[in-house]
Formats: C-alpha cells, sequence, structure tokens
C-alpha cells in the first residue's frame, strides 16, 4: 500500500509543471511549398514579422495592405503585380533593389504557391 501511494505520487509530481506548448499548425503542401519559395528568394529583403525592416518592406499583413495599395486591384493581382515589375509598385522610401528576374526564374507552379502563401498574411 505505501508503495502503490509513493508511486502515485512521484506520477501526479512528474505530470505537473508548464503545459506542453502548442504546436505549430501543419502547412498545406502548397503552404509549405509557398514557404519554401519565399525562403529561397524573398526572405533575404522582407520580414514576415511586424515593423522589421531587412532591405525591403516587413511583408506582415500584405495580405491585408496589398488590397488598399491600388485602387481597382484586388490583393491577389497586385502581389503579383509587385513580382513581375516590382519597379512599377515601389513602396515609398524604399529603393529599386528589388530583383526583377522572378518571374522567369520561377515556375508558374511557385509563383502561384508564394503568392498564395503570402495572401495568409494578414493583420
Amino acid at each position: 500500500m505505501r508503495r502503490t501511494l509513493l508511486l502515485l505520487v512521484v506520477f501526479l509530481i512528474s505530470c505537473g509543471g508548464e503545459p506542453d506548448p502548442t504546436p505549430a499548425p501543419t502547412l498545406s503542401a502548397e503552404m509549405a511549398a509557398g514557404h519554401t519559395v519565399y525562403q529561397a528568394n524573398c526572405a533575404i529583403c522582407h520580414a514576415l514579422t511586424p515593423d522589421t525592416v531587412v532591405r525591403g518592406p516587413s511583408l506582415y499583413g500584405i495580405g491585408t495592405r496589398a488590397r488598399q495599395r491600388v485602387q481597382g486591384m484586388d490583393a491577389r493581382d497586385y502581389i503579383y503585380m509587385s513580382i513581375l515589375r516590382p519597379a512599377d509598385y515601389l513602396v515609398d522610401g524604399y529603393e529599386n533593389i528589388m530583383p526583377t528576374n522572378l518571374a522567369k526564374d520561377l515556375t508558374g507552379e511557385e509563383m502561384d504557391a508564394v503568392v498564395n502563401y503570402l495572401l495568409t498574411f494578414e493583420q
């Protein structure tokens, strides 16, 4: 009886403490592909955290801001065009340093994946 009580106490003590952190959500295949494209081509200049400037503007909230950047253009089209013709969509205060070859270097699937990935970043 005493041994059983001791084991119960040890068990209860070992179960206490901080709960395990919530695991990060699993990305769909397309979102994982978009994340990979972002990491390989965008992260060198653009952060995904608020108010963080690497070289270009932060892309935190781009899914929301892109809807408001050009009147009559939805967020998806704005992000595509910003990648295809970056000089036409410069954000005030930033230099025209974005590569212009991404449309040639990325496949259509990669472009779709990274645009869809970026659209998930809303404020």
